[in-house]
């Protein structure tokens, strides 16, 4: 059974198995995590979200993504140049259960992201 789940301001079509590469979220190596915005399980879609249904997943490691490099070169008489990268914070994880029902029930910590709504508040 396959899951389309929301994270990070993106979607992910998983199933059980599945290793992702997701928007850091706060959580150590071997932690558990489970997410509860899901917004198809199968045939059955969401408005918007899926009443009950989660995907649990453990957390492999904290890693960076490639290097992107931006180049900005200003034109005429003024000749200057900047070159700047950028390495993304990710989480990796395999999705371990796809759960229709019954997410509030498993007792797994709901996955949240470095800067989460109630840290931003504080």
């Amino acid at each position: 059974m396959f899951a389309v789940l929301k994270t990070g301001g993106k979607q992910y079509k998983v199933q059980a198995g599945d290793v992702l590469r997701v928007e850091k979220l706060n959580a150590a190596a071997g932690d558990k995590v489970q997410f509860n915005e899901i917004l198809m399980v199968g045939s059955t879609l969401g408005a918007p979200l899926v009443e009950g249904a989660c995907v649990q997943a453990e957390v492999i490691d904290q890693i960076k993504a490639d290097k992107v490099i931006t180049f900005v070169k200003r034109r005429r008489k003024h000749g200057s140049q900047r070159t700047r990268g950028h390495r993304q914070q990710l989480t990796l994880l395999r999705v371990t259960d796809v759960l229709e029902k019954g997410a509030d029930q498993t007792g797994v910590k709901v996955a949240a992201g470095a800067r989460s709504k109630v840290e931003a508040e504080a």
